[in-house]
């Protein structure tokens, strides 16, 4: 059950990392910026997007020591001058990674709620799903797979849009915040670049990703269950 947990998981990851770096590449085509586009970044085929370490090596690790998959893809290109606004575009540019997430998180939820509605056994099994008593039935059934396959949509899309929510450089949530500070304001935050991984290490650390995320991932675990 792990190893079918763990392929799930990957290949539901490589789908949320392309479509976030292709909802960056298509925004910074339509504001002007045809980097991404040139360097075929503005595709859903996750092999243009893939990071040896970030999409294959660490997913691959995570997993076969238990913990939930994360990783990344190549950032995407964006050449300021191309921009007609570039302190406004770069804010657009920077959220449509995000916000791609969110939107693909919430039509996984509601086809997960669907599913559940016509399917008893798939309520039986999502029940024991989010209490941690995972259980196939006899024989294979599709309906699971996709259930399993539509949950961690939920969990892995949102999880991606919120880590990369945080304004900390080199995270889209730095950029989006940089969109609405001055000049002079920008300026002093963008001294914080160099420490920003080490920032980010520290977050995670401390626990204060976990402090947002759980109680978002209770309201999702709700709906699924009173839904």
């Amino acid at each position: 059950m792990g190893f079918i947990l763990g392929v799930i998981q990957i290949f539901v990851l490589l789908f949320a990392i392309t479509i976030h770096e292709a909802a960056h590449g298509w925004t910074a085509y339509k504001l002007g910026d045809p980097t991404a586009y040139l360097q075929g970044r503005v595709t859903l085929n996750p092999i243009a997007h893939i990071d040896p370490f970030g999409t294959v090596l660490l997913p691959l690790i995570l997993v076969a020591f238990g913990a939930p998959a994360f990783g990344w893809a190549k950032p995407v290109m964006v050449n300021p001058y191309n921009l007609r606004n570039p302190k406004r575009d770069n804010l657009w540019i920077s959220a449509a990674g995000p916000f791609s997430n969110l939107v693909v998180a919430f039509f996984c939820l509601l086809f997960l709620i669907f599913l559940k509605s016509i399917s008893s056994n798939t309520e039986y099994f999502l029940k024991n799903l989010l209490t941690g008593s995972i259980v196939f039935g006899a024989g294979f059934r599709p309906m699971e797979g996709l259930a399993l396959i539509l949950f961690y949509g939920i969990l892995i899309n949102t999880y991606l849009a919120i880590f990369n929510l945080i304004p900390v450089p080199p995270l889209d949530g730095s950029g989006v915040l940089m969109g609405f500070l001055s000049d002079e304001a920008a300026q002093k935050y963008e001294k914080i670049r160099p420490y920003g991984f080490i920032i980010i290490l520290a977050l995670i650390y401390l626990g204060l990703l976990s402090l947002i995320i759980r109680p978002i991932l209770f309201i999702i675990y709700s709906i699924i269950l009173i839904s």
